[in-house]
């Protein structure tokens, strides 16, 4: 997914017993300078090494819990790891739309091939859905008031 305008760009269906980390360069489109990863994804950069990408991995979670905010060095650490979990959180934003949007939420197994068309549609009007709720805050951005009350009933 693009952090910047929350639309995603590659779905891999995979099976469940497959690791994410054996699937991360192919959902790369080589346009990318940065890329976010949750813990899960430590050691990617011993796998990537052609270098054409910075990796920014969370750190592990027993990793973390062991660092001491009264030492200036852990405190920046601390720092680093929020600042890498904002930009994850934007990634999480279409899950939540496929999940509370359009009420899948729980995957029944038809094939692996049917699954993945199935996210990919999702993912597909996930990007349409985002797209025009940009489109309404950049219409809405200039407004000073508001209405609480709509003609017509919206899906939000």
């Amino acid at each position: 997914m693009d952090a910047e305008s929350g639309l995603v760009h590659t779905v891999i269906g995979t099976a469940a017993n497959a690791q994410d980390i054996n699937t991360a360069e192919a959902l790369l489109h080589g346009e990318e300078a940065d890329v976010y990863a949750d813990a899960g994804y430590q050691g990617i950069q011993k796998r990537c090494a052609d270098g054409s990408v910075r990796w920014h991995v969370a750190m592990g979670p027993a990793k973390r819990r062991k660092l001491d905010l009264s030492d200036r060095l852990d405190a920046i650490y601390v720092q680093i790891e929020r600042l890498k979990a904002g930009v994850r959180a934007k990634v999480e934003h279409p899950f939540r739309i496929i999940k509370r949007q359009f009420g899948y939420t729980k995957t029944r197994y038809r094939g692996l091939m049917k699954n993945t068309a199935q996210i990919a549609t999702l993912f597909a009007l996930g990007n349409l859905w985002m797209t025009r709720k940009g489109c309404a805050k950049r219409e809405t951005r200039g407004r000073r008031h508001m209405s609480l009350k709509r003609a017509s009933p919206r899906l939000d």
